[in-house]
C-alpha cells in the first residue's frame, strides 16, 4: 500500500503521524511511504532519518496526497488540506468531529474514508489510541494550570505546592478517567490539595484505595460542583463521552462564584469542552480571561511535548497501520470490530452514531456500508 505522512499545519503542532522506526516497519513489509519534507524535523526526526528507513521524501503536501492511499496524520485536516483529499483516500488520524459540523460536512463531501483514533476501542471497551495522548494531556494540564496561576499569566498568584506556613493550592479535577487520573498523579506529586469528582463510584473507590487521605473524592452532582468550584484555585475538566460532544458541566454562572484569578484547564476542548465559557485556544495564545477566571483551552495540548507524544502515539497506532496496509482498509475493518469502531466516515456518509447525535444529523451503520 502507498502510505502518506504530511507535515502537520495546525498552530504549533509538531507531532508527526509516523516516526522513522514506524516507516521502517512498513517498508520492510513491502509498503511505500511518502513523507513530506521536514514533517518531523522540529522534534529531531530529520529527512535523512526517513530516507534511511526507506521513505520517499517530497516537498509539498500535495505530493503526499497525490501518491498515497492511506494518510496517517495526528490532527484533523485543516481547511487548506481538505482540497487535497479525495474518495481514494483513507484518513487515519484524530478527527474529533462531534463539535465541528463544518469539518464533518467538508470531509463527507470528499467521499474519503475517515478512521478516528479517538473512537477505536479494545476488548475492554477502552480507547487505546486516545489513551496515550490523554495520559500526556492529563499530566500537562496540571503544569499548564500551575503556570497560569502565576501573576504574569493573569492568575491569582498561588503556588500549588504552597510554602512553609502557607496552605497548598486547591485543585478540583472533574472526571476520574485517563486524563483525570494522570492529572491527579501530578497534582498530588506537586503537593496540592486535590478533590476528584466523578459519577463512577468504582473509579472513586479505586482512587481512594490508591491515595487514601491524601485526596478527597466526591460523587459528582450539580450541588457538589456548586460547592467545590468556589474553593478551587485550579479546575481541570477531564470529562469524556467517547465520540460525542462533551457535556457542559461548568456553567457561566459558576464563574461568578469562583475566585478571581482562578484557572480552568479544559482538556475536553477537542470534543467541544466541558466548560460553557470555553473556546479553543492555541499554544501561541493559550489563555484568556472570562469573568475574572483564566481559561486554558489548547486543543492540542500534547503538541507541547511533541517528541514524547509522537513516540507514545506511534506505539499505539502502528499495529493498526500495519493491519490497514497489510490487509487493505476494507478487509482490516471487516476483520477487526474494534478498529471498525473508529470508522466515522465512509463513502460520503457519516457512520458514527455519537457524532450524528451531537450534530442532530443522520448516519449509516458501519456494517451496512461494509456489507456485514
Amino acid at each position: 500500500m502507498r502510505i502518506g505522512v504530511p507535515k502537520e499545519i495546525k498552530n504549533h503542532e509538531y507531532r508527526v503521524g509516523l516516526t522513522p522506526d514506524s516507516v521502517r516497519e512498513l517498508v520492510h513489509r513491502g509498503h511505500e511511504v511518502w513523507v513530506q519534507q521536514n514533517a518531523g524535523a522540529a522534534i529531531g526526526f530529520s529527512d535523512d532519518d526517513y530516507l534511511s528507513c526507506g521513505a520517499m521524501v517530497v516537498d509539498a503536501a500535495a505530493e503526499v496526497f497525490d501518491n498515497a492511499e492511506l494518510i496517517v496524520k495526528v490532527k484533523e485536516p485543516q481547511p487548506e488540506e481538505i482540497s487535497l483529499i479525495s474518495a481514494e483516500h483513507t484518513l487515519f488520524t484524530y478527527l474529533h468531529l462531534a463539535p465541528d459540523p463544518a469539518l464533518t460536512q467538508a470531509l463527507m463531501a470528499t467521499g474519503a474514508t475517515g478512521i478516528a483514533y479517538e473512537t477505536v476501542t479494545d476488548k475492554a471497551g477502552r480507547l487505546p489510541l486516545l489513551a496515550p495522548m490523554s495520559e500526556i494531556a492529563g499530566r500537562i494540564a496540571v503544569q499548564a494550570g500551575a503556570r497560569s496561576l502565576e501573576m504574569e499569566a493573569g492568575g491569582r498568584g498561588v503556588l500549588l505546592a504552597g510554602a512553609p506556613g502557607v496552605p497548598a493550592g486547591e485543585v478540583v479535577i472533574i472526571g476520574a478517567g485517563v486524563v483525570g487520573r494522570n492529572a491527579l498523579a501530578i497534582a498530588v506529586g506537586m503537593g496540592a490539595q486535590v478533590t476528584v469528582l466523578d459519577t463512577s463510584m468504582q473509579a472513586l473507590r479505586e482512587l481512594d484505595q490508591q491515595y487514601g487521605n491524601r485526596i478527597h473524592t466526591r460523587f459528582s452532582t450539580r450541588t457538589v460542583l456548586d460547592e467545590c468550584l468556589p474553593k478551587a484555585d485550579l479546575v481541570i475538566g477531564a470529562v469524556l463521552i467517547p465520540g460525542a460532544a462533551a457535556p457542559k458541566l461548568v456553567l457561566r454562572t459558576h464563574l461568578e462564584s469562583m475566585k478571581r484569578g482562578a484557572v480552568i484547564v479544559d482538556v475536553a476542548i477537542d470534543q467541544g469542552g466541558c466548560v460553557e465559557s470555553a473556546r479553543p485556544t492555541t499554544h501561541s495564545n493559550p489563555t484568556y480571561v472570562d469573568s475574572g477566571v483564566v481559561h486554558y483551552c489548547v486543543a492540542n495540548m500534547p503538541g507541547a511535548v511533541a517528541r514524547t507524544a509522537t513516540q507514545a502515539l506511534n506505539n499505539a497506532t502502528l499495529p493498526f497501520v500495519l493491519a490497514l496496509a497489510g490487509k487493505g482498509v476494507e478487509q482490516a475493518l471487516r476483520d477487526d470490530p474494534y478498529l471498525r469502531m473508529g470508522l466515522n466516515l465512509c463513502q460520503g456518509a457519516l457512520t458514527s452514531a455519537e457524532v450524528a447525535a451531537s450534530q442532530g444529523v443522520d448516519y449509516v451503520e458501519r456494517e451496512t456500508l461494509l456489507g456485514l
